[in-house]
């Protein structure tokens, strides 16, 4: 099947958050073509370049997120009118005065609030959310592009006016002209994939399912391709967007905060309403998906696939490690708490006066550099350094290291030199260095964050955060007992390899895939001659590449003609003379490889505000879906169907027979509610044309 994978900030740039488990997704399942939809987040990011992608990866479309182009759009009276009633409405969803609780979306979203009056009134709610949305998003395609109205004294007009309106929240009512300057400006970046052309026939609406590598913006191409094309959505979230939007956002003045937390509530609620399957990475992230109003029908957790293979000889060879030595790896930054850390290992010099400690990771950015220099200052005040004698050079226990070096290459020796692994933050999703520390069967002892305990199962300690001395007396009890460690170690080994590797991933999702399309309607209806729909025209497996294809041509887009297996072909409405009757304009791939600058592949330009590059291996085979007009082939021994032109309600079918190298042209004109057949016979070498005029009610 052909999968379009939504992306923001992530897969396929070097720097994306969420890419290596896409780019391990998209690897595990080669059966399957993908097409990847990015929204890059800077230009730094786009800089970078793109991770090298594998054959299976047909198209990249991206577009950024993080320049204001001028679309150049300029709307008359009525379509200003048009989208001032749109955003209003959108805006009129975001300050409703029903309660609004951790989520950022009404209280009545809750099963308590069932059969209540607060209820009906959310309902309401999203509904004018969702009308506001598509709304624009309809604006959009029919006039090619929202950001400069986005912009425009327009858009903060009618946020005012919502914000002023009777039975506004009052957070909203409090919001100055400045904050809705701001309120503005962030909604038409988060509104951005609304402008983007990547929601026709030759975009998402090919693809068989969209699958968005997390909630929030990425979703959004998603939900309009489902609105305009009826193509079925997967959600992942390994990490949720609005619990990431409530950390991010604590400077912010109360209407702002408020307006933003209500836009990506509704959001999200519109996101888990419309999707077929919502794929939380671990309980934590789903908690917020069903507080946000996901239905737990649609809730699969899929916990995220890590490479166990660099881990292996750590993982088989436990006596390595030194027993007193306790790890920890990690980015540094203030939500992994090192400044507990160090005072429980203070505790635990007094009680283990050899135990060591290493703390391994570089810093997360400016904020994450200050924090390290403030902890290397701590580590020196509270274990100044210790010399064996008058003579010799003193050492701290606690060692602030990187990977990278001739001590430490790798991550996996980092986690194999210590006997014991600590975790400390107070903010945790899925804690992937932890997983990391099972894969080398290494004893844990972690604070009870979010997903934490979910990870380690029975197979590690775990203790409150914000404890210095709980953690201190876990890890001088762990040090004490050997026995008791290897027990630990070998059974969070046994459990990270069968709950977390990438194949139980790639699995998971290969079996989601097709339990959606099985239970999606078809979206194309093929008729036969008689002009009654064609059952199972276009099976599955017409899109499952084998051995039985040839190298260098690809299945077809889904309901193209057999024919159309060289050059992309677009539906016109003339036809050639004297050859096959396709007028069609061939594309082009551009000499970009792996290698490139911008990614392995060549980019054309795309309007809207979006790019695209082909990769050298493409499908050779893409069929444009030929609206009105069908090309005709007329050979030895073929029959075809002659475009028609049909009013509202018409079905019509129109058989040509033509003999050798003879050509056929039937235009057809129908009215309304009329049903018509003509039939063209020519001989061998003369061309033929049948016209058909067909009054109302007459066969």
């Amino acid at each position: 099947m052909r999968i379009g994978l939504l992306t923001e900030g992530g897969y396929p740039y070097v720097s994306g958050e969420p890419g290596l488990w896409c780019d391990r997704l998209v690897r595990g399942l080669e059966q399957h073509e993908f097409d990847v939809y990015a929204l890059a987040r800077s230009e730094r990011q786009e800089a970078e370049g793109w991770v090298t992608l594998p054959p299976q990866v047909g198209r990249v479309r991206t577009a950024s997120l993080w320049d204001a182009e001028d679309d150049g759009v300029v709307y008359g009276r009525r379509t200003r009118r048009r989208f001032a009633e749109c955003y209003g409405e959108l805006a009129a969803s975001l300050c409703a005065s029903a309660p609004v609780g951790a989520s950022g979306i009404a209280e009545t979203t809750a099963p308590r609030a069932e059969g209540t009056g607060t209820h009906d009134q959310s309902a309401h709610e999203a509904d004018r959310f969702a009308n506001g949305l598509y709304g624009l998003a309809e604006l959009a395609r029919d006039e090619g592009g929202l950001p400069r109205a986005l912009r425009s004294e327009t858009a903060v007009r009618a946020l005012e006016r919502a914000c002023r309106a009777p039975g506004a929240h009052r957070s909203a009512r409090e919001a100055r002209v400045p904050d809705l300057l701001t309120v503005a400006a962030r909604l038409e970046r988060a509104l951005r994939p609304l402008s983007l052309d990547w929601y026709g026939d030759d975009g998402l609406g090919a693809v068989d399912l969209c699958h968005a590598a997390s909630g929030g913006t990425a979703a959004l191409p998603g939900l309009l391709a489902r609105h305009f094309c009826g193509v079925p959505l997967l959600v992942t979230e390994y990490g949720v967007r609005l619990r990431a939007h409530y950390l991010t956002e604590p400077d912010s003045s109360p209407p702002i905060r408020f307006l933003l937390a209500a836009f990506h509530g509704r959001l999200a609620a519109e996101t888990y309403r419309s999707a077929a399957l919502i794929t939380p990475g671990n309980t934590h992230a789903r908690r917020w998906q069903e507080r946000c109003g996901a239905e737990r029908a649609k809730l699969r957790t899929v916990h995220p696939g890590m490479d166990a293979a660099p881990f292996a000889e750590a993982g088989e060879s436990p006596e390595c490690a030194d027993p007193h030595t306790l790890v920890w790896v990690g980015r540094v930054e203030p939500a992994k708490d090192l400044v507990s850390l160090l005072h429980a290992f203070a505790e635990i010099r007094r009680a283990e006066p050899k135990a060591r400690l290493r703390i391994v990771g570089g810093p997360s950015g400016p904020e994450g550099a200050a924090y390290l220099a403030h902890c290397r200052n701590l580590a020196a005040q509270l274990f100044p350094d210790e010399a064996d004698g008058p003579h010799a050079v003193g050492s701290n226990p606690v060692s602030f290291e990187e990977t990278g070096g001739p001590e430490l290459p790798t991550r996996a020796e980092a986690y194999a030199s210590g006997a014991l692994v600590v975790l400390s933050s107070v903010v945790e999703g899925f804690p992937a260095g932890l997983v990391e520390a099972m894969f080398c069967g290494r004893a844990t002892v972690s604070t009870d964050v979010g997903a934490v305990v979910e990870a380690i199962g029975g197979t590690g300690l775990v203790v409150p955060p914000r404890n210095p001395r709980a953690l201190a007396e876990a890890c001088v009890a762990l040090l004490r007992d050997p026995e008791r460690r290897a027990r630990l170690g070998a059974a969070a080994r046994a459990r990270a390899l069968e709950l977390f590797t990438v194949e139980q991933n790639v699995a998971a999702f290969h079996g989601i895939y097709l339990d959606i399309l099985s239970r999606t309607p078809a979206r194309r209806v093929v008729l036969d001659d008689s002009g009654e729909p064609l059952p199972f025209s276009v099976p599955a497996e017409a899109h499952v590449p084998g051995r039985w294809t040839d190298a260098k041509v690809r299945a077809v887009a889904r309901g193209g003609p057999a024919w159309a297996t060289d050059t992309p072909v677009r539906a016109t409405a003339a036809r050639s003379s004297e050859n096959d009757g396709v007028a069609g304009s061939g594309g082009s791939e551009g000499p970009g490889g792996p290698g490139g600058p911008g990614g392995p592949g060549a980019s054309k330009s795309a309007t809207g505000g979006g790019r695209e590059a082909v990769p050298a291996v493409v499908p050779a085979a893409v069929a444009e879906r030929a609206g009105a007009a069908v090309p005709v082939s007329a050979g030895e021994g073929v029959r075809t169907v002659v475009p028609v032109s049909a009013g509202e309600g018409a079905r019509t079918a129109v058989p040509v027979s033509a003999g050798e190298g003879a050509g056929a042209a039937g235009p057809v004109s129908v009215t309304e509610g009329v049903r018509a057949t003509a039939s063209v016979s020519a001989t061998e070498g003369p061309r033929a044309t049948a016209s058909v005029s067909v009054t109302e009610g007459v066969r």
